[in-house]
């Protein structure tokens, strides 16, 4: 599975590979949806169906060997599942607080993907992570990768958006939360596209084994992973918004995120920066892990 050499190198084939194959993944959930059978929820009609493009994904990356093709699922799929569930709204539901979240949430979409096409090379690379986890688990490789690559994200991402299934359901009128939701995913959204332009300007110039500590990455070790939090806080806010005394289940998915990145994402990135990294010992000691602090004089 780690062997991608047969893949296409050519960046604008791989692109026409994987937009393809979410195309052909998200008219097998849209089938699901208005042809399948209905369960009695509506947003364990909408699980199921996210599941059925996940497989889809998931096949086509075996073909091609590459589970990198699942990478923009994480920002494709939300928009449209914000827009079903905003069809099949309650008649009530409050027009003004969807459309202030669909701001935030189609400008994260829209960043993130682009940011994924302009720094992904093509089906001759995976996602350094992909193979290390399949690896640990040559035996159980293919479960691996279905269940650890391809349903989990797609099982987090999901709780995520539950907040937005609870602005679709909901008659209370907007209110100042649903202006503060929408500062805060504003400027999540441009913490992430600053802090990746800074990123992708150090990595043209950068020196091997060398660390980016200016700019957001002198206040924060992680500033993409942090705006990439404050997105989904912003999706909360906009739920408890709507349905307050519901917050039970909405805060599920932002609490899943947090320990993700607290607990896998940035450890493997700080893991791996270690090791390829001589000085990357200093940052740590120096530069906050997560939540930004000004950086100190020499």
């Amino acid at each position: 599975m780690t062997d991608t050499t047969t893949a296409p190198r050519s960046k604008g084939a791989s692109l026409a590979i994987v937009t393809g194959l979410y195309v052909v993944a998200i008219a097998a959930a849209a089938a699901w949806l208005y042809l399948g059978p209905d369960t009695a929820y509506l947003w364990l009609d909408a699980l199921i169906a996210d599941l059925v493009a996940t497989a889809v994904v998931f096949a086509g990356s075996r073909i091609v060997h590459n589970s990198s093709c699942y990478d923009a699922y994480w920002s494709v799929i939300p928009p449209l599942l914000a827009v079903y569930w905003w069809l099949e709204r309650d008649p009530g539901a409050d027009g003004v607080r969807f459309a202030l979240l669909s701001v935030v949430l189609w400008l994260w979409a829209i960043r993130l993907t682009a940011n994924w096409v302009y720094a992904w090379p093509g089906l001759h690379h995976e996602d350094w992570r992909y193979p290390m986890l399949r690896e640990k688990n040559p035996k159980a490789e293919m479960a691996v990768d279905l269940m650890g690559i391809h349903v989990f994200p797609t099982v987090q991402v999901f709780a995520a958006m539950l907040p937005v299934y609870a602005v679709t359901r909901s008659e209370r009128a907007w209110g100042w939360l649903d202006l503060v939701a929408l500062v805060v995913g504003v400027g999540a959204v441009a913490l992430q596209l600053v802090a990746d332009t800074q990123q992708h300007r150090f990595a043209r110039t950068k020196k091997p084994g060398e660390s980016l500590v200016t700019g957001l990455w002198a206040w924060s070790r992680h500033p993409n992973y942090l705006g990439e939090i404050l997105m989904w806080v912003s999706l909360l806010l906009f739920g408890l918004s709507a349905l307050p005394g519901q917050w039970w289940w909405q805060v599920i998915g932002v609490v899943g995120m947090v320990a993700m990145f607290l607990g896998a994402s940035i450890p493997m990135m700080e893991k791996r920066s270690l090791e390829r990294r001589p000085g990357y010992q200093d940052v740590i000691d120096s530069v906050p892990m997560l939540l930004p602090r000004p950086p100190r004089r020499s």
